[in-house]
């Protein structure tokens, strides 16, 4: 665990996530839709996260790992529970519920919360330039003169490693690593505290990859930032988090810290995931057992009863259909969502 996330493992949580559950319609018919079912992306997720902490969030595609992300800094509206998120406003620190906040008071909010996207070929305007997009946050909240706003911007470009003078360039004249950068400084325009980063180093070049990684880690310890890290990279999540949850079928089916997670999976989802982990090592990588996972994944429309991952686990018991298994306490600080595991 990094120094600051160690520091405050016993202070109140800056994020905290209670039942969140965020469904899609499906509707039918043309001029009188009804809905006719939901795609249950997102089902009755909870965790905290403490200040300086990064929580890593893995999980097959389609497991609502993104769904979340976006439903936490409310780009998405929760179908159902609920979002807290602790703000240092006038000098005084104070629990805020994102959940149902609209309008002007969720604009307010949008300043201690923001997110760096997947694709940074299409999470940037290509008729703005660099200069306008980084500085469209301060903008939107009304924050300092045109003339400040520039030398801000000029600021943030040297902290993520590019050129002040490309200030006036647009996204196409930048490589993926770079637009990546420019993303990344966008978010951090409005000084917030707590970034969502939805799998920001997955659409670029594998030797780009680690300089983005060490990028946000310096910027972590220099602002103090606390970061949720989406990915399905599981040694970069390794590398970066403080603790790790893993994501099934819009469930957290295990959540510990990040070594106690690579070294003693509990739950039969994480332990076929990490046996998928390449090894460096020829001869450890020939003796290792793989778990080979039967099935596909089941529709997030129509999930199986009880435990979503019965339908492909080799443990599976009567009782896994009958009830779902609720997150629990296995070990301390081990939280694991199987009927089966001591």
């Amino acid at each position: 665990m990094t120094q600051s996330a160690a520091s405050s493992a016993s202070s109140q949580p800056l994020l905290r996530v209670e039942g969140l559950v965020k469904h899609f319609p499906i509707r039918r018919g043309i001029i009188i839709q009804r809905q006719v079912g939901a795609v249950r992306a997102v089902d009755g997720v909870s965790f905290q996260v403490q200040p300086g902490e990064t929580l890593g969030l893995v999980g097959e595609s389609g497991c609502g790992k993104s769904t979340l992300g976006r439903t936490i800094v409310r780009l998405y509206k929760p179908t159902r529970g609920r979002i807290f998120l602790r703000v240092h406003e006038n000098g005084a620190g104070h629990e805020v519920e994102l959940t149902h906040l609209k309008g002007a008071e969720l604009r307010r909010i949008r300043r201690h919360i923001q997110m760096v996207f997947q694709d940074p070929y299409a999470s940037l305007n290509p008729r703005m330039s660099v200069g306008q997009i980084i500085a469209e946050p301060l903008l939107v909240h009304n924050i300092g003169t045109p003339r400040e706003r520039e030398e801000r911007v000029k600021e943030l470009l040297n902290l993520v490693g590019l050129r002040p003078s490309h200030i006036h360039r647009y996204p196409h004249e930048f490589s993926g690593g770079q637009r990546q950068r420019i993303g990344i400084a966008r978010a951090l325009a409005l000084q917030p505290k707590f970034i969502v980063l939805d799998e920001p180093i997955s659409a670029l070049d594998v030797s780009i990859q680690a300089q983005v990684v060490n990028l946000l880690q310096e910027l972590q310890q220099k602002f103090h930032l606390t970061y949720l890290f989406i990915a399905h990279d599981l040694s970069m999540v390794r590398h970066i988090s403080d603790r790790t949850a893993v994501m099934y079928l819009g469930k957290i089916v295990e959540l510990a810290d990040r070594d106690e997670l690579y070294q003693h999976p509990l739950h039969p989802y994480t332990q076929a995931l990490l046996s998928a982990v390449p090894v460096p090592d020829p001869k450890k990588e020939r003796e290792k057992q793989r778990q080979i996972l039967e099935g596909d994944v089941p529709s997030p429309v129509n999930p199986p009863s009880g435990c979503r991952f019965r339908t492909r686990c080799p443990l599976a018991e009567a009782v896994c259909a009958e009830r779902e298994p609720e997150l629990r306490e296995a070990a301390p600080g081990h939280w694991v969502a199987c009927h089966v595991v001591a």
